[in-house]
């Protein structure tokens, strides 16, 4: 079966830029310049194949259809710098906490929620962290904020976040769920009216229960390591993530070792595939695949995990300043974005610095293309792929 018509956004949000392509021939079609896009709030998928993203430099919350000409469908002004970015699962309601930015602390305790029928924004103060999120659908949305030290899941009426006061008033949790102290990642299940949170001991579940959350059982990850980032599966009732094992040392990065975690919410079965040492963090999901980079100072690769359970390990050309032994894997080195659609067989990963994106066909492993937007694509940039009804807006946080 032919790929729907799919397009992919490269942004550089070093040098300040979006750029549109066409897949799998690599159109430019539109661009964006003077936009420095949140690279950790990431791409928020939204109905229609449209998507929501964060520039950190102007202060506004963007939505972005790629398949019109125009691609700025919407601009809202936004606290920044922008930490996490979420939706209910309408798409119509939206969250934007905010984080360190360039700062060694936390500081701000800004968040803003947008009702993108209206155009109507507040902003109010919760607390000083860098906050996850998700929003919880329903007669009466709920925002819901993953805190750190104290970790714990506040519960804000969506509705009284909108209506407050000019001036970033303070506002109080409406309800709290406690949390440990070292909460990192975040998801929402819809269909359940759950949300999901990372910890060192596990998965922390909770369901909506009027207008608070009742916990769940925690789901274990089954190994030593633990899991940083949290994905939904939108082809199926499922949670990745990637467990990273070894000392905690940054400098000891290529030591680090990495499996694929997928636990599945209708039979409460977990898989854990081995991935390799170095540097893996975020995935992406194609049709029947999903997809990681690892990058190694010995060679970085591509690691593809079918769903009928085959690994294919696709090589990739080595970046110049790539992390490097005796160095941390984070500042002032290269990485790598990767990104993928639903709807798609497609799959395309960044080779930060060198402007190139390599397109892969998921189900061979062959490199069909290598795209160049016209930008560096410093520190990886970051990607999203979509077509227009791909079904990726069934996960509500932004990636």
């Amino acid at each position: 079966m032919p790929d729907a018509a799919c397009v992919l956004l490269a942004s550089d949000h070093v040098e300040g830029s979006v750029h549109v392509l066409t897949v799998p021939d690599g159109t430019v079609t539109a661009r964006l310049t003077g936009r420095h896009l949140s690279e950790h709030a990431g791409f928020l998928a939204l109905p229609g194949g449209r998507v929501a993203c964060v520039d950190d430099r102007r202060g506004e919350l963007l939505v972005l259809d790629p398949f019109d000409d125009a691609l700025v469908e919407r601009a809202v002004p936004v606290a920044v710098p922008a930490e996490h970015l979420a939706c209910d699962p309408s798409g119509r309601l939206l969250a934007v906490t905010t984080g360190l930015g360039r700062n060694t602390e936390p500081w701000s305790d800004l968040l803003t929620v947008v009702d993108l029928a209206t155009g109507e924004a507040a902003r109010v103060r919760t607390r000083v962290g860098e906050p996850g999120v998700t929003v919880l659908g329903g007669d009466d949305p709920l925002v819901v904020l993953r805190h750190r030290e104290p970790g714990a899941l506040a519960v804000h009426r969506f509705a009284d976040l909108l209506a407050a006061a000019p001036g970033c008033p303070p506002v109080t949790p409406h309800a709290v769920l406690p949390l440990p102290d070292d909460g990192h990642g975040d998801a929402q299940a819809p269909a359940s009216r759950e949300v999901f949170a990372a910890t060192g001991e596990g998965v922390h579940r909770a369901r909506r229960d009027g207008d608070g959350l009742v916990a769940g059982t925690v789901i274990p990850w089954g190994s030593s390591a633990r899991g940083w980032y949290l994905r939904l599966d939108t082809r199926r009732r499922a949670l990745w993530s990637t467990l990273r094992g070894g000392a905690p040392d940054p400098l000891r990065w290529p030591e680090w070792t990495n499996e694929a975690w997928l636990h599945d919410l209708v039979t409460g079965r977990t898989r854990r595939t081995g991935l390799g040492p170095g540097l893996v963090f975020r995935l992406a999901l194609a049709r029947d695949h999903t997809a990681f980079t690892r990058v190694h100072p010995d060679g970085d690769e591509l690691v593809l995990l079918g769903t009928d359970d085959t690994v294919r390990r696709v090589p990739l050309p080595a970046m110049d300043g790539a992390p490097r032994r005796g160095g941390t894997p984070w500042e002032g080195v290269q990485r790598r974005a990767v990104a993928a659609s639903p709807d798609s067989d497609w799959v395309a990963v960044t080779r930060g610095g060198h402007g190139e994106v390599h397109l892969v066909h998921a189900g061979t492993g062959e490199e069909a293309a290598r795209l160049r937007p016209g930008t560096p694509l410093h520190h990886g940039g970051h990607l999203a792929l979509r077509t227009r009804e791909d079904g990726a807006d069934g996960d509500p946080v932004g990636r």
